[in-house]
């Protein structure tokens, strides 16, 4: 498949998997699941037909590895990003010392006055890595990263947990856990 339409069905899929179902007729399970089949008889209904091996190949090569399949590999879910309520039933876990975020430097004032919330998500979005963290902050303007003291935060009882693609989610970080890199 060419990279124009590997991005179209990657975007199409964020926009039903993690904000609109309703709009596909589809329902969520636990976990965020809907079974491949019901997926692409939605698809096709809506008149986006895209057959099952171009749905492997876009889990396969998203760059973001937004998408999963289940260890049958008949139902799928995106990993994170969600906007409508979902239950992703991720297990909390023990975070690294220092995680980062991506910004655009206009909206950094804000951030350290009121610290990192998930706006119309359900969580903060965090990397293990600066460079993830910059392209994050890149695709809304002049990016900044700012460095989360997640130790500090999780020693004190925030609780992290981690998607399948590995970022890392927090329902807040507080201004005075963040410190501007650079």
């Amino acid at each position: 498949m060419d990279e124009q339409r590997l991005v179209k069905i990657s975007r199409y899929l964020s926009r039903h998997l993690r904000h609109r179902p309703d709009r596909l007729g589809i329902t969520l399970t636990p976990g965020g699941w809907v079974a491949i089949d019901e997926l692409l008889t939605a698809c096709r209904r809506a008149g986006f037909a895209l057959t099952r091996a171009e749905l492997a190949e876009v889990v396969e090569r998203n760059d973001k590895q937004r998408f999963g399949l289940d260890p049958s590999a008949t139902r799928i879910r995106a990993n994170q990003g969600h906007s409508v309520e979902v239950d992703l039933q991720l297990v909390p876990s023990v975070p690294p010392e220092v995680l980062y975020h991506g910004t655009a430097s206009t909206t950094v004032a804000t951030i350290l006055d009121h610290g990192l919330r998930p706006m119309g998500r359900h969580h903060v979005h965090l990397s293990t890595d600066i460079v993830t963290a910059t392209k994050v902050g890149a695709r809304h303007g002049s990016p900044v990263v700012l460095r989360v003291a997640a130790g500090r935060m999780h020693a004190t009882g925030t609780v992290f947990v981690r998607s399948a693609n590995g970022v890392w989610l927090v329902d807040h970080v507080p201004a005075r856990d963040l410190e501007v890199m650079g």
